[in-house]
């Protein structure tokens, strides 16, 4: 199984019926995966927002974080990712909180896998060459 770091905009799939949640799941099972302990939050965040909105009821979201919290990602601190995590978010103006992802992919040389098309044209576009990142179908194509 290859190592992988992953953003919540993929774990969010696992829990929710979304497009791609099929492949999201697929990677999960095939691959180990690592994030920042920021993915819980985040994660937990996003979860309230849906039953907020009325898009998950109160115990589906519920029942989402008791899944995020029994799911075997890889929960890295956070810590000594924060000045790179920073720096990255200001040179492409995004975010602290997906830098802290790309951060982790650049520390622990592995390929970072989000579903957030913008982040990965932006990465694209500056010619971002410290870590392999991937969309979620680019990943489905990586053998376990």
């Amino acid at each position: 199984m290859s190592r992988l770091v992953v953003d919540s905009s993929i774990a969010i799939k696992w829990f929710v019926s979304e497009d791609d949640s099929d492949g999201a799941l697929d990677l999960r099972d095939r691959h180990r995966l690592e994030a920042p302990h920021l993915l819980i939050a985040e994660c937990v965040n996003a979860f309230w927002k849906l039953a907020r909105r009325g898009q998950l009821s109160t115990d589906e979201a519920v029942l989402a974080c008791q899944g995020l919290g029994l799911s075997e990602v890889a929960l890295k601190d956070m810590t000594g990712l924060s000045v790179q995590a920073g720096a990255m978010a200001i040179a492409f103006d995004r975010p602290a909180y997906d830098c802290f992802f790309l951060a982790l992919s650049v520390a622990e040389d592995l390929p970072y896998v989000t579903a957030d098309l913008s982040l990965v044209r932006k990465l694209r576009a500056a010619k971002f060459d410290e870590a392999e990142v991937l969309t979620l179908a680019e990943a489905a194509a990586l053998t376990a």
